[in-house]
């Protein structure tokens, strides 16, 4: 028999996952210190693009739905200001429809239009590709040498898309990692990358600890 030993970061992720199973099956997963107004610290995004986000999923959203009804089964997610599709549609009309409507949506920069043309996926593999999200983020949390919380993480059919606002060798490493999790059948970066200089800009300063001798 084959024991499986729940490491602090599993028991913490298998409570998320619960949480989260009961939303959506492709919502993203981001992991943060802490939440609300802490979190967004953490955030390389400032604090108005965090809620520009918000706002972008929710106004396209809106215009797909405007825009082709309730045809497919679509996920809309956003990350500064770069919106990334996933999902089904029934013909190739819908596709380019839904990606049209994300672009006409104010201030969204870019589309990531991954939607397939295809039945819409069964509840089975929603719930698998939730689990396998969940894999994902763990093993980027468990790894010394990126920041987990500047990914996001969102799986469709087995496939693992990663947002971020990181540089070059952390989105290969995200890759890498995200490529070793069994189960996964590609990995895709939808990652905007910046230089290093431009990541130690984002960085939080250390907090003075020096003392004054009198």
């Amino acid at each position: 028999m084959t024991r499986l030993t729940l490491t602090p970061t599993r028991l913490r992720w298998a409570a998320a996952l619960l949480t989260i199973a009961s939303l959506s099956a492709c919502a993203p997963l981001v992991l943060g210190g802490a939440v609300g107004g802490a979190f967004m610290a953490t955030d390389r995004r400032t604090s108005g693009i965090q809620l520009e986000d918000q706002t972008i999923e929710l106004k396209v959203s809106n215009r797909i739905k405007e825009a082709i009804g309730d045809q497919g089964h679509i996920n809309v997610n956003a990350y500064n200001r770069r919106v990334l599709l996933t999902g089904e549609v029934p013909n190739e009309s819908d596709r380019a429809a839904a990606q049209q409507a994300a672009a006409a949506v104010e201030n969204v920069d870019n589309v990531y239009n991954e939607l397939m043309v295809s039945l819409n996926s069964s509840f089975s593999t929603r719930a698998n590709d939730v689990l396998l999200a969940s894999k994902v983020k763990a093993t980027l949390v468990d790894a010394r040498d990126i920041i987990s919380n500047a990914f996001s993480v969102v799986t469709e059919r087995g496939d693992v898309y990663i947002m971020g606002l990181v540089t070059e060798r952390e989105a290969n490493r995200a890759a890498e990692l995200a490529a070793s999790v069994k189960g996964v059948n590609r990995v895709v970066k939808v990652m905007q990358i910046i230089s290093e200089d431009e990541l130690a800009r984002k960085l939080p300063r250390p907090a003075n600890t020096s003392t004054t001798t009198q």
